[in-house]
């Protein structure tokens, strides 16, 4: 008796663990696509085929799903990095996140970054009722910086830290006007020039 108890307890907080992640992706995706202001939970709760009642049991506030939908972002940026970071070469390390960057170009034409459009956002609304959101999805793009920076570093050019703002100012600019313009192919082009530049630096 016991051990069946316990089996259905164990099922029972797997299944509520999936359904907590299918909401984390959906809030992900769908206020990327949206943005926090067009958003219902509703939306939330549709995208990852959960009723809207339950999505109050994991999450009690948009914000909250806001706040998860940032560390799928952080999350995903974590496990790119990680990819990354199996590359013996800090210099093809940086080009294989360009690469991952103009691979997204189809979204990045619709949607915008992920991440940038939703500190931009984040960053429009009054402090007191961001909850410092904007803060946390400053943090996200800020791991970023650190990981480039590093590579740099290991490539031994001077001022990493520069060269990391540069790298990542360049991908949001081209993802903001790739948005803008509706311009998938923007972010092919931009992204053979950042590859160009990183050829260039350390030599």
């Amino acid at each position: 008796m016991t051990d069946s108890l316990a089996s259905k307890g164990s099922s029972r907080a797997a299944a509520a663990a999936a359904k907590r992640r299918r909401l984390t992706a959906a809030a992900a995706r769908v206020l990327h696509e949206k943005g926090v202001e067009r958003t219902a939970i509703a939306d939330i709760a549709q995208a990852a085929g959960v009723p809207v009642g339950n999505v109050y049991y994991y999450f009690k506030t948009k914000d909250d799903l806001v706040e998860a939908a940032l560390a799928e972002h952080t999350a995903h940026v974590t496990t790119l990095t990680d990819d990354l970071d199996r590359i013996p070469d800090p210099r093809a390390r940086l080009k294989g996140l360009v690469d991952a960057w103009v691979a997204q170009r189809e979204t990045a034409a619709r949607y915008g970054c992920p991440t940038g459009t939703l500190a931009v956002e984040l960053d429009k609304r009054d402090p007191e009722p961001s909850g410092g959101l904007d803060r946390a999805a400053a943090q996200v793009i800020r791991r970023l910086l650190d990981w480039a920076a590093e590579q740099f570093r290991e490539l031994g050019v001077p001022d990493p830290d520069g060269h990391a703002v540069t790298l990542v100012a360049g991908y949001q600019g081209m993802s903001l006007l790739a948005n803008a313009l509706r311009d998938p192919d923007l972010m092919t082009r931009e992204g053979d020039r950042l590859l160009a530049w990183l050829d260039s630096v350390g030599d």
